[in-house]
């Protein structure tokens, strides 16, 4: 087969690093890409938000099969444009993207199928939710209804910083035209889950689960990042939980859109909060996730590009997916010096070393000049180590994330740490009765 894939950050190295395993590649592209990218596959110059590019670039490189990793795309219908042209694609339809592409959509949608959430409200007028943020007494969080590139959440203590994140989102253009309606909601408590299943518009693949850090700094500290790191499986992750979750949150609502007409075929991604009630959702996404998808491929035994077909062609419940339940996988994000802000780029990376059994580097903001591979992005590479248990994941991927460099650089020095695993586990140890 022929494969295209799109995007260019961390997770599509993930990508092109396990479709470059399969026994039925015969030739990979990616659409923008990276050089990480570039040392195993052909990068393609084409911007991977342009639908009418990648559209050109597939038909002229004849490929078999177009994998599509960001939002952006999938949002703009990429898949439904080389639908139109008889190419395959992996990957929702816009309509089905809205799941994530619209938070105010995806929580109507939960709400008609009955998936536990949050309350809610959207507004598409500032008076309204600042009437409605002044008359709710406790914490709220503030979304921005469109993509926001994983940054448009705000986790609101009180009504004063609820009406200062209404107010930088609708009238303060702090997301842009994604931020012009918001959703508000309750704000819940408990550990974090990322789901992901593959879907074909109808059927599901066994579950998989990470947990991912989306502030900046240690301790969740600083602003709200795309991601800073992230390990699989988490302690808390179970058979009975996932049975729980794929009957109470994911299954609903693939059958939800399929009944709309608007059937899910791709990688559903569910963010969970494990409240005292039971799993709730915070957010859909429409694609696998960024940083989770560098820990999650590793794990993954069924050769993606059957799995990516059987999606395509409504052939899931024909396919095993299998997950190693025996390893761990760990990553820590390098992002350069003053990210989510203003950043350098172009500065030597410099002890990248070779990827072996123990550790990987899978890069996202980089790019060749020469014989050097320099920073070009916020979120620069992302370091996973692998091991018979988080602990030993662990120790490698910050192993290796010492041994690499470039000025300014940034990490998360907590990612996995024992502290955060330990209070997941406790969770998961509590009387069934007290969770509900």
């Amino acid at each position: 087969m022929k494969v295209l894939i799109v995007g260019s950050g961390g997770r599509e190295h993930a990508l092109a690093w396990r479709i470059r395993r399969s026994p039925r590649l015969t030739r990979l592209w990616v659409a923008g890409g990276n050089a990480g990218t570039a040392s195993i596959a052909e990068n393609v110059a084409v911007s991977p938000e342009d639908v009418p590019q990648v559209l050109d670039a597939a038909r002229r490189l004849s490929v078999d099969l177009v994998a599509v990793g960001p939002e952006v795309p999938l949002a703009r219908g990429l898949v439904d444009r080389l639908a139109e042209a008889g190419i395959p694609a992996f990957g929702p339809t816009a309509a089905a993207a809205q799941i994530e592409a619209s938070k105010g959509f995806a929580r109507q949608l939960m709400q008609e199928a009955g998936v536990p959430s949050p309350q809610f409200r959207v507004f598409s007028d500032l008076p309204s939710a600042l009437d409605m943020v002044q008359r709710h007494h406790g914490p709220l969080v503030v979304k921005a209804d469109g993509l926001a590139a994983g940054k448009g959440v705000t986790l609101c203590a009180s009504p004063a910083e609820a009406a200062q994140a209404v107010q930088a989102s609708m009238t303060g253009q702090a997301f842009g035209a994604a931020g012009q309606r918001v959703v508000i909601e309750e704000m819940l408590q408990g550990p974090e889950v990322s789901v992901f299943a593959f879907c074909d518009g109808q059927h599901l693949s066994a579950l998989t689960a990470a947990c991912d850090y989306k502030r900046l700094a240690d301790g969740d500290q600083g602003p709200n990042t795309g991601g800073m790191g992230s390990f699989s499986p988490p302690p808390l992750w179970d058979e009975s939980l996932a049975g729980q979750v794929k009957a109470t949150i994911m299954q609903p609502v693939v059958q939800a859109l399929a009944q709309r007409g608007t059937p899910y075929r791709g990688v559903l991604y569910a963010g969970l909060m494990l409240t005292t009630e039971g799993p709730k959702v915070l957010e859909f996404n429409c694609r696998l996730g960024d940083p989770e998808t560098q820990v999650v491929l590793p794990l993954l035994e069924t050769d993606p590009l059957e799995l990516m077909l059987a999606c395509v062609q409504g052939q899931l419940d024909r396919t095993a997916v299998k997950w190693d339940s025996q390893r761990a996988c760990v990553g820590v994000v390098m992002a350069s010096g003053g990210y989510p802000g203003k950043y350098a780029t172009g500065v030597e990376i410099t002890g990248l070393g070779q990827d072996d059994d123990a550790s990987l580097v899978f890069h996202a903001g980089t790019r060749l000049e020469g014989a050097k591979i320099v920073t070009s992005g916020g979120r620069v590479l992302t370091i996973v180590g692998m091991g018979e248990s988080l602990e030993q994941a662990r120790f490698r991927a910050y192993q290796r994330t010492l041994g690499t460099s470039f000025p300014g650089a940034c990490f998360r020095r907590d990612i996995a740490a024992s502290s955060r695993l330990q209070g997941d586990l406790n969770w998961a140890l509590r009387p069934a009765a007290a969770k509900g």
